[in-house]
């Protein structure tokens, strides 16, 4: 953990919060105390974002209960968009040729890929080569599209021509099988591709997410901070997974939640109570009493 002083309120003007682990509990529920944390945040008169790995539709029940008129930092940072109008402010983009190979790449490796692209007014979400669930088993992604077929669309050249339009997307399987995967590619594509293994606590499977290269939550969030007048030096972020370090590192103030790993708890100023125990509560309360 990082050597720092403990903000007070005149350190911070805006808060960058994860959701899953973070805002939300092990039951995936907001407790009224950190419903309470937030409404005293922006009567203080502190700016609230939200980073998370979701995809925008899912982030958008979030937003309308802790009342985030900002822009929502989704998938990581590779899909940034107003909750107001849904219009998009950042779509990420992958270089010539990266996208192609690394969808060949996972196929070869045994995975079925599912690709995002900015579709929500179109009413779906992400392209993936069947829906068949049956034929998904052995992939790791059964479960993801029990869950979400209603959201896909099939693309019989997805490897070949991809779709127009993908930010980002993931694999899924068992944790190592993830981690090994996710080192292929590093190495195969070590300057074009930004890529993470997390595990989202709806699924049982772990996910090796990929975007194209400097594609983070942090730098999404300074994106959102900069269009409103706050400097990035007053941000504190409070996060609980992999995808959350970079914002955890880069922030004036990072704060890991009890209940993250030990590398994403190294890479924070502090460790808040867990998310089952209102975490996020303790460390607002605490800002805002210094």
């Amino acid at each position: 953990m990082k050597n720092t002083f403990f903000p007070t309120r005149a350190d911070i003007n805006m808060f960058a919060f994860d959701i899953d682990g973070t805002l939300l509990n092990s039951v995936h529920e907001a407790t009224d105390a950190t419903c309470e944390a937030l409404r005293k945040l922006a009567s203080a008169g502190i700016r609230v974002v939200l980073a998370t790995g979701r995809r925008y539709r899912d982030a958008l029940p979030l937003a309308d209960m802790f009342q985030i008129e900002l822009p929502l930092v989704t998938a990581s940072g590779a899909l940034v968009k107003s909750p107001c109008d849904h219009s998009t402010r950042f779509i990420a983009k992958f270089s010539e040729g990266v996208l192609e190979g690394l969808l060949c790449a996972l196929i070869s490796e045994g995975h079925e890929p599912i690709a995002y692209t900015d579709s929500y007014l179109e009413g779906f979400d992400f392209y993936c080569r069947s829906t068949d669930v049956s034929l998904c088993k052995k992939s790791g992604v059964e479960e993801y599209l029990h869950r979400n077929r209603s959201l896909a669309r099939v693309s019989d050249s997805f490897e070949t021509v991809p779709p127009a339009g993908i930010f980002a997307g993931f694999a899924m399987g068992d944790r190592d099988e993830m981690l090994h995967l996710e080192n292929i590619l590093r190495n195969r594509w070590p300057h074009h591709v930004s890529l993470h293994t997390i595990r989202s606590p709806r699924y049982r499977d772990w996910m090796c997410e990929f975007a194209p290269a400097g594609v983070t939550k942090w730098s999404a969030v300074v994106d959102v901070a900069k269009s409103v007048g706050i400097d990035p030096a007053t941000i504190c972020a409070v996060g609980d997974d992999t995808n959350d370090i970079p914002m955890l590192r880069c922030a004036r103030f990072g704060v890991a939640m009890g209940n993250a790993s030990i590398d994403v708890q190294a890479a924070a100023n502090w460790v808040a109570p867990s998310h089952d125990d209102d975490g996020v509560a303790d460390l607002v309360d605490r800002i805002l009493r210094d």
